[in-house]
């Protein structure tokens, strides 16, 4: 049973998570080539039925923008919107079989410092793409993650672009909307106050609308126009809600592109979704790991949803989680209110939100970004030395210079990287005495022998002298590789021919005969 106390605090997270799931949710859509409703719907769908399925106290669900490629394409490939909901009911079909089959265990083979520069990587580039909201500069949608964009420019040319386009209004809403954020965030309210349980995030876009008032009676050369506010559809009753609801074309099952796009699509938000739910994990601190096999099942009964009644595809969403995390979520609850906010506020008071200044709402995701990248992780990685340094800067970079699944491949090859060279930093040990004019020879194995240590043993095992004697010392051995068995038995075979005596501990030939 919670406490008042702790049930207040999660209502405080679900109401920040909602203001920050509103704009992401349609320009995330809109960025997608989908109706932008459909954003709205695969959040409350997130926040209801995947939340109540997954195991996840923390996370919460809904379009993100590493789909956004993958669904631009695909809308062309398959020539409609009708026909790519088709394939996301697919993917969470294949998400749910994921889950039976217990695919999920893949999450726990992503480094930790990989996971930790995802999660810095999706600060910086929340702090660069919220700046030119600050100003008033909303050409491009609120979602759209990605270095290159298609209007030619780029994640950083974009910051000198806007400076074309400063809008004094917004600028001051922004400004103040900060101070309002470090009084709030500060010492100057005390824990357990009662202004305590006001989230900040609603007294900075209370005092957004707020000013924007006093411009309109007062300066109205600063009035925050309907361009700069946030534009969500118009739904004036429930029977406009189901209106809105775009059905899938089961016709396109006709078209085996469906199917395949729909499997990309699975993999695609199935790893998105595992890597969220470790790296909510890791940022919570959270000593039960999330279960990975029941989140893509409760993924996968999302995504059918989402299909069925037109959303677009949804994943556990970072960047939302985190918000959710830093606003001192404690468990579901926090959820479920975003996702009844999300449901509640388009039928019953979308002229309030369609009152609110973008510039409000970048505040909050600004914070939420300085949250994910202090700069005191960047000093303890680097401590940790390069292997875990180069791993968490490497997909950093990568990320803002590409999408964050280019990224965190990147990051996962240089974390290989080390890994195989430690493997072969392992040796093989070779030494040789020469007793009575016969040379005798000792070849010592570490506790686990790879292929990678297949060529070293070769050229060991060719410069044995003929009419000498061999030791294969493997009494440390815990796991070896075929190959490496393979190498060992082929050369037993020939030895004789050349006099080589060989003697064997603790290692097994294999019979060659089986696997020709």
């Amino acid at each position: 049973m919670l406490s008042v106390k702790e049930s207040l605090q999660n209502i405080q997270s679900g109401v920040v998570v909602f203001l920050v799931a509103i704009p992401l949710c349609l320009g995330i859509a809109i960025a997608q080539n989908a109706p932008p409703f459909s954003g709205i719907i695969s959040g409350i769908i997130g926040g209801s039925i995947v939340m109540l399925i997954s195991g996840a106290k923390y996370s919460i669900s809904g379009p993100t923008a590493g789909m956004t490629a993958i669904m631009i394409t695909s809308i062309k490939e398959l020539g409609g919107f009708e026909f790519i909901l088709t394939a996301v009911c697919i993917a969470g079909l294949f998400q749910i079989l994921f889950g039976v089959l217990r695919v999920g265990l893949v999450g726990h083979y992503f480094p930790s410092s990989v996971i930790k520069g995802m999660l810095s990587a999706i600060g910086i580039i929340l702090i660069i793409k919220q700046i030119p909201h600050l100003v008033g500069y909303d050409v491009d949608p609120e979602g759209n993650m990605s270095f290159f964009q298609d209007d030619g420019k780029n994640t950083f040319s974009e910051l000198v672009h806007m400076l074309n386009y400063f809008s004094a209004g917004p600028a001051i809403i922004s400004a103040i909307s900060i101070l309002i954020l470090l009084f709030w965030n500060g010492d100057f309210i005390k824990p357990g106050s009662k202004l305590s349980f006001i989230p900040s995030a609603l007294v900075i876009v209370f005092a957004g609308i707020f000013m924007n008032l006093i411009f309109q009676h007062v300066f109205p050369s600063l009035i925050v126009h309907q361009s700069h506010l946030v534009s969500i559809p118009s739904i004036k009753s429930p029977t406009d809600l189901i209106d809105s609801l775009i059905f899938p074309n089961f016709s396109g099952l006709q078209n085996y592109k469906t199917y395949s796009i729909g499997f990309t699509i699975a993999v695609v938000i199935s790893l998105e979704s595992l890597l969220s739910i470790d790296a909510m994990d890791k940022l919570k601190k959270a000593t039960v790991s999330s279960p990975p096999n029941r989140e893509l099942i409760a993924q996968g009964v999302g995504n059918l949803s989402c299909g069925l009644v037109g959303g677009v595809p949804i994943t556990s969403a970072i960047i939302r989680s985190s918000a959710n995390i830093n606003a001192g979520a404690t468990n579901k609850l926090s959820g479920y209110v975003h996702g009844f906010l999300l449901l509640t506020s388009i039928l019953l008071f979308p002229s309030l939100l369609t009152s609110i200044p973008n510039a409000s709402l970048a505040v909050i995701l600004l914070f939420t970004g300085y949250k994910l990248t202090k700069m005191g992780l960047y000093k303890s990685m680097f401590l940790l030395g390069q292997k875990q340094f180069l791993p968490f800067i490497t997909t950093i970079s990568m990320m803002l210079l590409t999408d964050m699944l280019k990224g965190i491949l990147c990051g996962l090859a240089v974390a290989v990287f080390f890994i195989i060279r430690d493997m072969i930093r392992i040796p093989i040990k070779k030494s040789s005495v020469t007793i009575d004019d016969k040379v005798h020879t000792l070849i010592k194995f570490p506790e686990n022998v790879s292929f990678i240590n297949k060529g070293a043993l070769f050229n060991m095992l060719q410069t044995v002298p003929p009419d000498s004697s061999l030791i294969l010392d493997g009494s440390n051995i815990k796991s070896i590789d075929y190959d490496v068995s393979e190498t060992i038995t082929v050369f037993k075979q020939d030895a004789h021919k050349k006099g080589i005596h060989i003697q064997m501990i603790n290692i097994q030939e294999i019979d060659l005969h089986l696997h020709k």
